[in-house]
């Protein structure tokens, strides 16, 4: 748990800053500068050129991760991984981007009411893909380094800061909102850039092909591998990102933008799994490859706790004070409200339920995660398609609620029928209980003249419960060591 607890110590700090950053440009930023039509539209482009990049990508960044402790040696150059790593999903791009300039009438027709505003912008789609899978690349071939902290960096901090640098040069005039769009599509580009300049720093630039790679684990294999994975992965985007695609095609455009700014608010809960997420990828794989279960089980435990405990805290607290977190941006995006508080509730299981999905994707039934996938995507289109002209955009939240709790269940019971691990323990629910507590004593602190006071005041009221509970019932016994250890270095530095 050494290089884990280091590596996800500064991610998460990184991580938090980037929480800061993010509430910033989606409450006081991006929704008071633009409006939903616009935000909707920078939305739409984004996840069309995400899904647009995995697809090119053909389940290359994964299989990165997997298959990379069979390639790594740092002194022949890791046997020509990182060209293999982005050259054939180069190739991918190619292919893919003429089905997308050949599907753009198609594209177009689905977004029929908001067409015109969406097809001067259409081939910018396209670089933004190319950045992302760029970006994407690089990052898997980081993590399966164990250098996570700087693309968590560039990611949370840097790209966000961009982006509102963005948004005060058009409120300013100095963009215009064309301008504003080719600056997002340039931000993405500039971290992929920075990417490169760190993987030169580390001296873990490779360019140099090799037939080593080859001998390795020969390519039909890696893109057999990457089949199912990208399979995989894209029907996990589906069931996360088609939402927004089809709020935006069915409703329109603004209500995309409204309801892209509530996901954007409950993303707050994904922060610290995905930070984790960035290490335990390549450490898992590792144990697969050495066959360490007892590990294995104990990471599953402490991490699905870890995560619990701060989702938990972060659900409420946001839960707790969304009227004030609304006050602070244009009225007309108060319709979010119920979908960030049904976001918040999958995003809460889905930590509950902890790196669930990872276990399978690493293990050598890595297929059946397909299965799960595949299904619920299908479900979750079938759901978007029948719940969102009756309930508009909270039908699409109550369609990513159902496949996030159906994924979870059911990834979490193959675990432990295929192989008995599972992450639960009976201080799960004593945490569940404790925030509970205090959620209900933060909630009986009555509304005062300024939302801004409430907000306080229930915040210090729900921290001061919350961990002091904690502290006192020892339910996580390494949050106890670490503040066991900060007292002695504090009364040492007395002393």
């Amino acid at each position: 748990m050494g290089i884990v607890r280091r590596q996800g110590l500064r991610n998460t700090i990184i991580s938090y800053i980037g929480l800061g950053l993010g509430f910033v440009n989606t409450t006081l930023v991006l929704p008071n500068f633009l409006e939903p039509q616009q935000l909707g539209l920078t939305a739409t482009l984004s996840t069309i050129a995400m899904v647009y990049a995995q697809i090119a990508a053909l389940g290359f960044a994964s299989v990165g991760i997997r298959f990379f402790p069979y390639f790594r040696n740092r002194e022949v150059g890791h046997h020509g991984f990182l060209p293999l790593l982005i050259g054939v999903p180069l190739l991918g791009f190619a292919v893919v981007t003429v089905l997308y300039f050949v599907g753009e009438p198609l594209m177009l027709h689905w977004y029929a009411d908001d067409a015109a505003l969406l097809q001067p912008y259409y081939a910018w789609g396209a670089v933004l893909a190319l950045f992302m899978l760029l970006y994407s690349l690089q990052d898997a071939y980081l993590k399966a380094l164990y250098h996570t902290a700087f693309s968590s960096f560039i990611q949370d901090v840097v790209q966000r800061l961009l982006i509102v640098a963005g948004a005060l040069l058009y409120a300013h005039g100095t963009l215009t909102f064309s301008g504003y769009v080719l600056w997002f599509v340039g931000v993405n580009g500039t971290i992929s850039l920075l990417l490169t300049g760190y993987l030169t720093y580390i001296k873990e630039l490779h360019v140099r092909p090799t037939r080593a790679a080859f001998r390795i684990r020969p390519l039909r294999e890696l893109l057999s591998v990457g089949g199912f994975t990208l399979l995989g992965s894209l029907s996990g985007s589906i069931i996360m990102y088609i939402d927004t695609l089809m709020v935006g095609a069915q409703v329109n455009l603004a209500a995309a933008g409204i309801y892209g700014v509530a996901a954007n608010i409950s993303t707050a809960l994904a922060i610290p799994a995905r930070s984790l997420n960035k290490i335990a990828f390549p450490l898992l794989a590792d144990y697969w490859k050495q066959q360490d279960m007892p590990r294995m089980a104990d990471f599953y435990r402490r991490t699905t706790l870890l995560n619990t405990v701060i989702g938990c805290y972060l659900a409420l607290g946001i839960g707790l004070n969304i009227d004030f977190i609304y006050s602070l941006m244009k009225s007309r995006y108060a319709e979010g409200i119920f979908v960030v508080l049904l976001l918040l509730g999958s995003r809460l299981f889905d930590s509950i339920t902890g790196v669930n999905g990872l276990i399978v994707v690493t293990s050598p039934r890595y297929r059946y995660d397909l299965i799960f996938n595949v299904s619920l995507s299908i479900l979750t289109v079938a759901l978007n398609w029948f719940l969102i002209p009756k309930l508009g955009i909270s039908g699409a939240a109550v369609a990513a609620v159902i496949a996030q709790v159906s994924i979870n269940v059911a990834r979490t019971w193959f675990v432990w029928y295929s192989y008995r691990l599972q992450p639960f323990t009976w201080r799960i629910p004593l945490v569940l209980g404790i925030a509970a507590a205090a959620a209900l004593a933060a909630w009986l602190v009555p509304m005062v003249h300024s939302l801004l006071i409430t907000m306080l005041i229930r915040s210090a009221v729900l921290t001061a419960v919350y961990g002091a509970v904690l502290l006192l019932t020892r339910a996580v016994p390494e949050v106890n060591t670490i503040v066991q250890n900060l007292g002695r270095k504090f009364r040492f530095k007395q002393n």
